[in-house]
């Protein structure tokens, strides 16, 4: 017989197991100009990109080439500011990946994993499969030993002036596990 226990752990080692995440090969990322070591990861920052949503694979692989080359080209960065990217198709999509220092929460890169979530978030809320995947994200990272159970979760506005992640979208992030908008 199956107990709430059994069937919570179970489904919390299913999210936790899944950590399957689109490589930079695959959506067609251009190399980084140079590479700096993240340091000891203690912290997630969520953001939304404040662009244009994708809800198809094709369509989010267009979008993170266009994220990395506006960082590149227009911000002069060595690569995609981001360590992952999540799209509305329920997709994760790598950029500096676990162990490569972000360039996206100025003053707060180091010991920082930044998820940006594609598209707009001002007025409405990612949708669920989105929100699914950053959490499974979170989950692999912790399970994967990349950040310790411990880690703290912030939203891009908890470290820098900004509306980042959206005005709908941050009420939802505060409710996660391991919230905490002191960095």
């Amino acid at each position: 017989m199956w107990t709430i226990a059994t069937l919570t752990a179970c489904l919390i080692a299913s999210v936790a197991a899944d950590c399957t995440i689109t490589s930079r090969a695959a959506w067609g990322a251009r190399p980084p100009t140079s590479t700096s070591d993240i340091g000891t990861r203690l912290r997630y920052i969520v953001h939304h990109s404040a662009g244009a949503a994708c809800t198809t694979s094709a369509d989010c692989m267009a979008q993170v080439r266009s994220i990395q080359n506006f960082h590149m080209d227009s911000n002069g960065w060595s690569d995609i500011g981001y360590n992952f990217l999540v799209g509305e198709d329920g997709n994760a999509y790598e950029g500096r990946g676990w162990d490569n220092l972000g360039a996206h929460a100025g003053g707060h890169n180091t010991g920082s994993v930044g998820i940006c979530v594609i598209g707009d978030f001002t007025s409405r809320v990612p949708n669920a499969a989105a929100q699914s995947r950053v959490q499974a994200l979170i989950a692999c990272g912790t399970s994967s030993g990349y950040l310790p159970s411990s880690y703290k979760l912030l939203g891009h506005r908890d470290v820098t002036a900004t509306a980042c992640p959206g005005d709908q979208f941050y009420p939802i992030i505060t409710g996660w596990p391991n919230y905490s908008p002191d960095p």
